[in-house]
């Protein structure tokens, strides 16, 4: 047996004579002494010692297969994936008017309409049905709060035939959270909510110069209360927008969140993610900022930094997991409110990345959207590869103005997994001993 490529191994802060090691493939972690990593390198293990560090994807049998394993890994996914899981933009419009708005010049009162909904329920029961054990849509916007009426129709027309089949459907909602009361909460359950990804960006301050109200009035006050209204009767995920001139605040809107009764066990989770700059075609005119890769030296220590707050205060956050991108998940689609087909909410109303409709099916998108650009010379060889998998298409044509090649997140990830590894281990004990 030989050390898995896909294993890293970082020398223990505080005991010289232990390593750690981490499975990019399996997102596993382990703590050994010296002397085991030598037995290791040395194929002096007890068989038992052996068949742990296999499971946990730390040894291979043979190089040449790990390394095809791996080339097959999304195929493979996709063979064996039945869950159904479709974004449904049912608007364009939006009741805020945010600086540096994801839409940016999308944005406008478009609305999907019924005869649209229908031909999406049509395209479910006629082509998931049959094949899947798992429905989930998400239900974006714009507001996606502004078209209650069509999730209600749409979840209704969708849940019993599921539930008829043995197919288990449920929806969540990306909202601003300012619609969310607990009413509309009581009367969405019934069809299959389940949980609600809402946005503060950083304390009031920030998030109302941020998220105002097309008013220009603050958001921040409202979209917790209505929180604290319905985080016992859903999952909760809060998500935040920072830049790099602000993120140093955040820690502020976690003890806020503490102090009025948000505490861990009532938020499912909480992410901080850094303001992407858009394309020139669709953005803002008055926001300029945001990066345009993960590998700006900035971010490694914001991003680190603040996942080390969220941890330290108990609040769950994103796991260090093998993440392929929803353009290679054959079963992830994006539906736009005029029932055009993306695989990308960053790609909607792009030229040349439309991938069909309700009306024609799915059509090829492996060149149009460079599928497999990981499959290449390099990229099967390094050992981040199931922590990236050729990176983010959306960045890439955002920042280079053309989606081949890669995104590739060497840097960012040779100056980031060993301290991520290490929040892990010491804020959540998520550390492995060998037997």
């Amino acid at each position: 047996m030989v050390i898995s490529k896909y294993c890293k191994i970082f020398p223990h802060k505080k005991n010289p004579d232990s390593y750690i090691l981490f499975s990019t493939k399996k997102a596993s972690s382990v703590l050994i002494s010296k002397s085991v990593l030598e037995d290791i390198e040395k194929d002096n293990l007890s068989s038992e010692e052996k068949e742990t560090l296999l499971k946990l994807g730390f040894l291979v049998q043979d190089e040449d297969a790990e390394k095809e394993e791996m080339l097959n890994f999304i195929d493979e996914l996709n063979a064996i994936n039945k869950k159904f899981k479709a974004i449904v933009v049912l608007n364009l419009d939006c009741n805020l008017a945010c600086k540096y708005c994801f839409e940016g010049k999308r944005k406008g009162k478009f609305y999907m309409t019924r005869e649209t909904a229908d031909l999406f329920i049509d395209f479910v029961k006629n082509n998931v049905l049959s094949n899947k054990q798992e429905i989930k849509i998400t239900f974006y916007g714009g507001e996606p709060l502004l078209s209650t009426e069509l999730i209600i129709y749409i979840s209704e027309r969708l849940k019993s035939p599921a539930e008829a089949n043995e197919i288990k459907y449920s929806f969540s909602l990306i909202t601003n959270g300012t619609l969310l009361s607990a009413d509309i909460i009581k009367k969405l359950k019934l069809f299959g909510l389940t949980s609600a990804d809402i946005t503060l960006d950083g304390p009031e301050n920030i998030h109302n110069s941020f998220r105002p109200f097309k008013s220009g009035r603050g958001t921040f006050d409202m979209i917790v209360r209505n929180i604290k209204d319905v985080c016992d009767m859903i999952n909760i995920h809060i998500g935040g927008n920072y830049t790099k001139d602000n993120y140093s605040e955040f820690p502020s809107l976690l003890d806020y969140l503490m102090d009025n009764g948000l505490t861990p066990d009532r938020i499912s989770s909480l992410n901080f993610y850094p303001v992407i700059k858009e394309s020139p075609e669709f953005a803002l005119p008055d926001f300029t900022g945001g990066c345009v890769s993960i590998n700006e030296p900035w971010l490694f220590d914001a991003g680190i930094f603040l996942r080390g707050e969220i941890l330290k205060r108990g609040y769950g956050t994103q796991k260090i997991i093998p993440s392929p991108c929803m353009i290679e998940l054959r079963d992830s689609l994006v539906v736009n409110y005029d029932g055009a087909f993306y695989k990308c909410p960053g790609l909607i109303g792009r030229e040349g990345f439309r991938v069909g409709d309700l009306n024609t099916g799915i059509a090829d998108y492996s060149l149009s959207h460079n599928l497999d650009n990981w499959k290449n010379e390099e990229c099967p060889n390094c050992s981040y590869l199931p922590l990236c998998f050729g990176g983010c298409r959306y960045m890439k044509l955002v920042r280079d103005g053309d989606i081949n090649g890669v995104d590739c997140k060497r840097p960012y990830l040779d100056a980031t997994l060993e301290r991520l590894i290490y929040q892990d281990i010491e804020l959540t004990h998520s550390k492995q001993p060998v037997p």
